[in-house]
């Protein structure tokens, strides 16, 4: 198939585009534009004779018309992500994930794309009122990154009720691998006790997450876009279990070898009502769709991340001494 990766410079869109290629399809691969004309981690994959990268910027809707042009299937997953930097610039979270959805949707509607795989995020649910959290917990917008991703979802999905597209909302669990930014709390432990720090800062070590390795996350999107049960659904990609934050580190610790501690910095913690505390993924609906289990489980993950991470190649792209907002 023709297939498009919108995101596909980031952490997830990267390795989703290493599957497709690998599974024999063509691959447009979208970049967000800027004057150097660096790819972000696309950067890091081998030219392919499969692979088009384009850049480009979803906020534009001109742009996102032409981008989907002789595509056959959608992979959305350009969007702002931080959720701290979404406190001070929400505004950007509108634009790019909510406006954004609308402009990729539209143009998938008026050239004919024959399937859209729209990517979520499990902060939509924020703190389980009810654990494991499947599909019809409640959504509760606790920070505007969380309150943007609820409007781009419903946003998707108002184009499968109102005009037919075939569409389908995955919504992955915390998701972590090699080439994760630094904002996220996997990258930000390794990284720190890779560069040699004696203490290492993070936030509230106390809340919970589903931690899935990305090949998990990257196969399970790949899954739902070939089940045609699926279409016109929502559905979680997940383990089916937790771990907090503090057992992460100490995970993390003892496979680097490291007797190294943990500090609290208050940069780092979210205001009070915003915290997650507790993401717990019931992955029962994406097995009976499509048989998915996950490979990984998070020390597996875990040690394949590490590797990569402390690689000084790859160690120097990162700054451990800056909290990345």
């Amino acid at each position: 198939m023709r297939v498009l990766v919108t995101g596909a410079d980031g952490f997830i869109g990267s390795h989703l585009t290493e599957l497709l290629l690998a599974e024999g399809h063509d691959v447009r691969a979208l970049s967000y534009y800027n004057s150097f004309n660096y790819w972000g981690w696309l950067e890091d994959i081998p030219a392919h004779a499969k692979l088009e990268i384009v850049a480009g910027d979803i906020r534009d809707p001109h742009f996102c018309k032409h981008l989907t042009k002789d595509i056959e299937y959608i992979y959305h997953l350009a969007a702002l992500i931080a959720i701290p930097f979404s406190y001070v610039a929400p505004d950007s979270y509108v634009d790019t994930n909510v406006k954004g959805t609308l402009n990729i949707c539209q143009a998938a509607l008026e050239n004919g794309v024959k399937r859209i795989v729209c990517t979520s995020t499990s902060e939509v649910y924020g703190t389980a009122k009810y654990v494991p959290i499947d599909e019809k917990h409640p959504l509760q917008p606790q920070s505007p990154y969380s309150a943007s991703k609820i409007g781009a979802d419903a946003i998707a999905m108002s184009f499968f009720n109102a005009f037919g597209l075939p569409l389908i909302i995955a919504r992955p669990f915390n998701t972590f691998g090699p080439r994760q930014s630094a904002r996220a709390v996997i990258p930000t432990i390794i990284s720190q006790i890779g560069s040699g720090m004696k203490q290492i800062k993070l936030g509230d070590v106390s809340p919970t997450r589903d931690f899935n390795y990305v090949e998990d996350t990257c196969r399970g999107m790949y899954l739902l876009s070939q089940c045609d049960k699926a279409i016109g659904e929502t559905v979680n990609i997940g383990s089916n279990s937790e771990i907090s934050i503090l057992d992460t580190f100490k995970l993390i610790r003892e496979i680097m070898q490291s007797e190294v501690e943990f500090i609290l910095e208050e940069q780092r913690l979210r205001p009070e009502k915003s915290e997650v505390f507790r993401l717990w993924c019931d992955n029962s609906k994406i097995k009976e769709l499509t048989g998915f289990e996950p490979r990984y489980s998070v020390q597996e993950g875990l040690e394949k991340t590490v590797t990569w991470f402390t690689k000084p190649e790859n160690l120097a792209k990162y700054k451990p001494g800056i909290y990345n907002v």
